[in-house]
């Protein structure tokens, strides 16, 4: 009714706002087709995000920062809450790696998709002969459990460490140990968390980042089994690179587990992910080798 009147009155106003329906409705058609994908045991669940800084030296430590820019953009245009559970800043600029805590309807089932290697390729800012340089930077990303969720932690099998903290937070941080370091015995698994200036909090999110490592350790052995029962031979490991963002010489990003490709790298960069998360999610559901 709204775009006939506006056709026959030819009223550009109207139109326009038409034109803002039409485009709302279809955000609106996207969002829910995408959380028709989500199906998991945990996806509609708060997610537990790493990014670690891999080859490239200082620039892949700024890389990794990018990479945290880009996940609190997408983050905040959802109406997730971030909350920084441990930082590790590089020597010279950026981060070495950090955890986030990303808590929203359906945060671990849209940032999975996240999960594997970034490789950044650009004129290097710490080159002075700005030279092309190419740098990697690792996503990890884990559901952050319920206590409906049994997780078996032996308090024996745990090595608990305190020191002081360090980067952001003030003078406090530095004059006393509320850092915590764990480290799990058996598994060689060790998480820290630094973030607040309770020990006592710290430890807790620490355990909640080990209880998540432990209980996605036990489905990826899990996993393996069935598909060497099945005789199949899937790459189900953390490490493979499934994105790479250019900025020169041509700007562009190019998904390589959906060969979705797009020129605009600023705005994937300023948090424009929901194109590569459909396409995967997408692939996974049709029962491609996503």
């Amino acid at each position: 009714m709204l775009l006939e009147l506006g056709q026959e009155e030819d009223d550009a106003a109207t139109l326009a706002e038409v034109g803002e329906k039409l485009d709302a409705v279809d955000d609106e058609l996207g969002a829910a087709e995408l959380r028709l994908l989500l199906g998991g045991e945990h996806d509609r669940g708060n997610a537990i995000l790493s990014i670690n800084a891999g080859a490239g030296g200082t620039d892949a430590c700024d890389w990794a920062e990018m990479l945290v820019r880009m996940y609190l953009r997408w983050a905040e245009a959802h109406g997730f809450g971030v909350e920084e559970l441990d930082r590790q800043d590089g020597e010279e600029a950026g981060i070495r790696s950090t955890t986030l805590l990303v808590s929203g309807e359906y945060a671990y089932g849209y940032l999975k998709t996240e999960e594997g290697v970034h490789r950044l390729v650009r004129i290097s800012p710490f080159d002075a002969n700005a030279r092309r340089q190419t740098a990697f930077a690792a996503v990890s990303v884990l559901p952050e459990l319920d206590d409906e969720v049994v997780v078996d932690i032996d308090e024996k099998d745990l090595r608990i460490d305190t020191f002081r903290a360090g980067g952001k937070g003030g003078q406090h941080v530095n004059k006393t140990e509320s850092a915590v370091r764990i480290t799990h015995v058996p598994s060689g698994i060790v998480v820290q968390c630094q973030n607040e200036r309770s020990q006592l909090k710290n430890r807790s999110a620490a355990m909640k980042v080990l209880r998540a490592r432990l209980w996605e350790r036990a489905r990826i052995e899990q996993e393996q089994k069935m598909a060497a029962l099945a005789g199949e031979k899937k790459d189900i490991g953390f490490g493979s690179q499934i994105r790479s963002y250019t900025l020169h010489p041509s700007q562009r990003v190019k998904d390589h587990r959906t060969d979705v490709e797009v020129g605009n790298a600023q705005g994937v960069l300023d948090g424009d992910l929901d194109r590569f998360m459909r396409a995967f999610l997408m692939e996974k559901a049709k029962g491609a080798p996503a």
